[in-house]
């Protein structure tokens, strides 16, 4: 039987591609040529099914992962903190969206710590949050949310762990881009013009960008 919360997350949405192939390219400049990129949470796999790399894997523990993952990608059913299948130290990126206010304290130590062993020394871990100090009034609609995420705790936590933050930006999307009609319409000039302006209403999502040391 799939799993209720997947049953209500996997829902068609033909929007999705122009969305992240924008995100995609801002993110370009995080992402070596060649890289080896695991994608965390990867649910549809719209980021990892469009980024470009020597060595691609998608992880999600939805049963559903298969099903989304481009032949290019090797998709991995497991929780994030089981990365069992992935070599020590021969990850360049690792990706995240809207994953880890979904973990308690202990599953976060336990993700972060696969994290640490399979990147390389100077790989980069990409994370997408909800920002809770833009977002509060929304947060907890989801009621899987655990864990509180600002940026300034999000920052904290990532130092916590020996990771540098090279980028911080507590703006950078809406908390959610699902609500029709949409806050920005999902034409890609628009979302790429969002995405680069230095003033980005209704913002409530952030991007942080950290290298493990």
């Amino acid at each position: 039987m799939k799993d209720a919360y997947y049953a209500s997350r996997f829902t068609p949405d033909p929007n999705r591609s122009a969305v992240w192939s924008e995100i995609v390219r801002y993110h370009k400049r995080f992402i070596p040529e060649n890289a080896t990129v695991v994608d965390l949470g990867a649910g549809y796999c719209d980021f990892i099914n469009l980024v470009r790399g020597k060595k691609k894997y998608a992880v999600d523990s939805s049963p559903e992962l298969p099903n989304y993952a481009h032949a290019s990608v090797e998709a991995i059913q497991a929780v994030a903190w089981d990365l069992s299948k992935i070599s020590s130290d021969s990850v360049d990126v690792i990706h995240a969206s809207n994953l880890f206010e979904h973990f308690s304290d202990d599953e976060l130590a336990r993700v972060m710590a696969e994290v640490k062993r399979v990147l390389k020394k100077g790989g980069k871990l990409i994370l997408m949050q909800p920002n809770y100090r833009l977002a509060y009034k929304t947060y907890f609609d989801d009621p899987t949310h655990k864990k509180v995420f600002s940026d300034a705790a999000l920052e904290s936590f990532l130092v916590s762990h020996e990771m540098d933050v090279v980028c911080k930006m507590p703006r950078f999307l809406p908390f959610s881009l699902r609500s029709r009609p949409s806050i920005i319409p999902a034409h890609p000039l628009i979302v790429r013009a969002y995405l680069h302006s230095p003033v980005k209403p209704f913002a409530g999502q952030m991007l942080f960008v950290s290298v493990k040391k």
